[in-house]
């Protein structure tokens, strides 16, 4: 079921409100087992946690279901094949970076998030994060230029390297930075495939068959079928810098319409979330 998203979409819309409400369920889970972690914790324990408070809140549905990742898994160190991103039996020391990652879909509206955060002080991790705040600003300049996605995520790129960072989201499939979310039809049973709901998925097909007949891609890649300006939805937006074994990132939702304000072109669905407030603080 495709979410339409025109200019008319106002930022206090019915339908955004919804994506919003689960948008901030989903962090205040990271939150909530971030602060519950402890040295010995397992990636699969703290997965786990994130299933069970947001189950515990009505989750019944998921567009993915949680991932952790600590240590060096924050950065992909050597990853290869899609079964590596699921949690392992790696526990968390002190002094551990990690990442919570979570997609749940909450009374038909989907959120994808990402909370990097560590146990005790990670000085790495917090200048990755502090430098995040510029690539935040790049992406939501540059679509509201309407600049091709393939020529967004290459400024990217550049930005991490003028950085002095890895791109570490070019490991996930397709190497992609964002994808569209859309609400999600409601079953009484919604099984999974490989971590996956099956509805999100079919939704992400659907959006992948309509955007090739017309000329786009529901995933923002580097590749020749992200070659096109930004589609109006929704898009969970991920830029994952990586540096020496540390790997930070955020995930939140984009707003793209087809409004020709700029600023009501292209928006961040929500100014209140964690990585945002902590910018906030450090200035």
């Amino acid at each position: 079921m495709t979410t339409a998203v025109t200019g008319g979409l106002s930022v206090d819309s019915a339908e955004l409100r919804g994506f919003r409400q689960v948008q901030q369920l989903a962090y205040a889970c990271a939150e909530a087992v971030a602060a519950r972690l402890e040295p010995g914790i397992t990636e699969r324990e703290a997965a786990r946690m994130q299933r069970e408070w947001l189950r515990e809140r009505g989750v019944r549905d998921w567009f993915h279901l949680p991932f952790a990742w600590f240590g060096d898994r924050t950065a992909f160190v050597n990853f290869r094949i899609p079964l590596q991103f699921f949690p392992t039996n790696r526990r968390l020391e002190p002094g551990m970076p990690f990442i919570l990652d979570m997609a749940p879909v909450y009374d038909g509206y989907t959120a994808d998030i990402g909370y990097s955060g560590s146990l005790g002080i990670s000085p790495v991790q917090d200048r990755l994060m502090a430098d995040l705040e510029a690539h935040r600003e790049l992406i939501l300049r540059e679509v509201r230029e309407r600049r091709p996605l393939r020529e967004i995520y290459e400024d990217v790129d550049r930005l991490m390297v003028r950085q002095g960072y890895a791109n570490r989201h070019r490991a996930y499939p397709f190497g992609v930075i964002a994808h569209k979310v859309d609400r999600v039809k409601e079953r009484r049973w919604s099984p999974h495939v490989f971590g996956f709901g099956t509805q999100s998925l079919k939704g992400l097909a659907s959006d992948a068959l309509h955007g090739h007949r017309d000329g786009w891609s529901p995933l923002w890649s580097p590749y020749r079928f992200s070659d096109h300006p930004p589609q109006p939805g929704l898009w969970a937006v991920e830029p994952h810098l990586g540096f020496r074994g540390t790997g930070a990132k955020f995930e939140e939702i984009l707003v793209v319409t087809d409004s020709r304000d700029p600023e009501q072109s292209a928006f961040w669905l929500d100014d209140d979330l964690p990585h945002v407030r902590r910018w906030a603080e450090e200035k």
